[in-house]
């Protein structure tokens, strides 16, 4: 109900009381339990606006956008823009802030369309925003799949709501169940980096198993989860790393960062190394072949060597080839995360 005076239709104009900026509504992006979010224009610039009628809530919430901001190298939620009240006639005033609009898919639609391999390279890129932010003592809270953006090209990770970031310390002020480890009886609702990691692998989770499923039973969460680890080939793949964040063995997000850091290159030494096993194996096969052949037919049968030679050759420098444009796209992105 407390919404109700916050619904606007396309082309309701809003004029702040103070500022005296004007924004035209072009159409609703997102509803919640404090305010309404719509796209707007504001002099040919489209824009986000939240308004509500909980102007404690429109202020914590701007609080959180401004301390974003001091949070130097991150873009991790929307630039603030404006911030002002509005009020009609006889109506009650209702406060609104107004924002960067962050264009692009949410986190699960990108990795649906690039593939899951892309999860690791955005887990990155939002490992070390979180590690920022955590410094200035915050804590997301809300972190879940829906509230991604990736925006780009380049692709980057940001945030579209931050309504659950808490202080260090507090209770969580918002959350969703299934990336809430109080949920999966897994840990508190108290707000420290621990909780954030958390969700971070369920995010990883929920990539693997876009249909979240349910708690099955008290007391048996984190076997639950270690169980449907196991049972996805990327995830388990990612085992100790999952682990680790889903029991809170992790002191800061740039420690998990590391250990990430440290599986990527585990997975792009392993087909190198594959690959020169291959190769030194050829060699004996072909000796093993020439010993087996008569001597009267021997000219044939070198002719028939060389070609196979050149096959596998050739055979062995695509599959290099593969290889290392694999390897160069994954360290590409790595750099081009380290560089952010």
């Amino acid at each position: 109900m407390m919404n109700q005076a916050c619904n606007f239709s396309p082309g309701s104009r809003i004029i702040g009381k103070w500022n005296g900026k004007a924004y035209i509504i072009i159409r609703l992006l997102g509803q919640g339990a404090t305010g309404n979010v719509y796209l707007a224009d504001s002099g040919g610039r489209e824009v986000a606006v939240k308004l509500s009628e909980n102007s404690m809530a429109i202020t914590s919430e701007v609080n959180v956008l401004k301390h974003f901001s001091k949070v130097q190298g991150t873009s991790l939620g929307p630039s603030l823009l404006d911030v002002d009240d509005w009020k009609s006639g006889s109506q009650k005033m209702i406060s609104f802030y107004v924002m960067e609009y962050i264009q692009g898919k949410t986190l699960l639609d990108f990795i649906n369309e690039r593939g899951i391999e892309w999860t690791d390279v955005l887990v990155l890129q939002l490992l070390s925003n979180l590690e920022k932010l955590h410094q200035q003592g915050w804590i997301f809270g809300d972190l879940k799949p829906d509230n991604l953006i990736i925006s780009g090209p380049p692709p980057k990770i940001r945030c579209i709501d931050v309504g659950g970031t808490t202080q260090q310390g507090r209770a969580i002020k918002e959350f969703t169940e299934f990336f809430d480890r109080g949920y999966w009886g897994l840990g508190s609702r108290r707000a420290e980096p621990t909780y954030d990691l958390f969700s971070v692998a369920m995010i990883i989770i929920n990539a693997a198993y876009p249909k979240r499923f349910s708690r099955k039973s008290d007391g048996e969460g984190e076997n639950q989860l270690l169980a449907v680890i196991q049972q996805h080939p990327f995830l388990l793949k990612h085992r100790e790393v999952l682990r680790k964040a889903i029991l809170g063995n992790y002191n800061s997000a740039s420690e998990m960062k590391n250990d990430f850091i440290d599986l990527l290159s585990e997975k792009t030494k392993q087909p190198a190394t594959n690959q020169q096993t291959y190769k030194t194996k050829v060699p004996k096969q072909t000796q093993a072949n020439r010993t087996q052949h008569k001597q009267q037919r021997a000219s044939t049968s070198r002719n028939q060597v060389k070609k196979k030679k050149k096959l596998k050759k050739t055979s062995g420098f695509v599959e290099t080839l593969i290889i290392l444009i694999s390897v160069f796209l994954i360290y590409s992105l790595y750099v081009y995360h380290i560089l952010l």
